[in-house]
């Protein structure tokens, strides 16, 4: 994280997006927070138990866009919840959301929370989420899946695909995301 970003506590109700290793630091710049962890349920999640979320939610699956023997997709019930963790937070609490890598998953739960509260601004909020991680590559499947319980008529998957895949990176950076 920029050292500029560390000297001072995050007190705004964005959405705050970081991979595992690093979600420890970035819940301790918050002065409270709402989490949403997306990992694989082989994932050893140990450092999670010091967090102190005002409100958390554990989602478990693969970060994979099509069925594969011995691994779990993302379902429409996993992408509910997650509208639902995020619809019953008190907007001036920000929400951490993280997956191993910050990459994927992350970057896909907070493009769809996004999504849900500004309807016809899918392409707005996929280019500021370029903007904001130049290396994100959200999950298709999860943003097919919210833009069908949403009912955007393909405008979340058609923003996503507008803006690419993301730069090569083995491992996201913190960022913060919102227009």
């Amino acid at each position: 994280m920029p050292a500029e970003a560390a000297a001072s506590p995050l007190s705004d109700d964005a959405i705050h997006v970081a991979p595992l290793s690093a979600v420890q630091e970035v819940a301790r710049q918050l002065p409270s927070y709402d989490l949403l962890t997306l990992l694989s349920p082989d994932t050893d999640a140990a450092a999670l138990a010091a967090l102190t979320p005002r409100r958390r939610l554990h989602l478990t699956f693969h970060d994979i866009v099509e069925a594969r023997e011995g691994l779990i997709l993302p379902s429409g019930g996993m992408i509910a919840a997650m509208l639902d963790f995020s619809r019953a937070r008190a907007r001036e609490t920000p929400l951490l959301i993280h997956c191993w890598a910050g990459i994927s998953r992350s970057s896909a739960a907070a493009y769809i929370l996004a999504c849900d509260g500004l309807p016809g601004r899918e392409a707005d909020l996929a280019a500021a989420l370029r903007a904001s991680a130049p290396f994100a590559t959200p999950n298709r499947l999860m943003v097919a899946l919210a833009d069908d319980l949403l009912g955007r008529n393909g405008a979340m998957v058609d923003a996503i695909a507008g803006i690419g895949r993301g730069a090569e990176a083995f491992e996201g950076l913190p960022y913060r995301f919102g227009l």
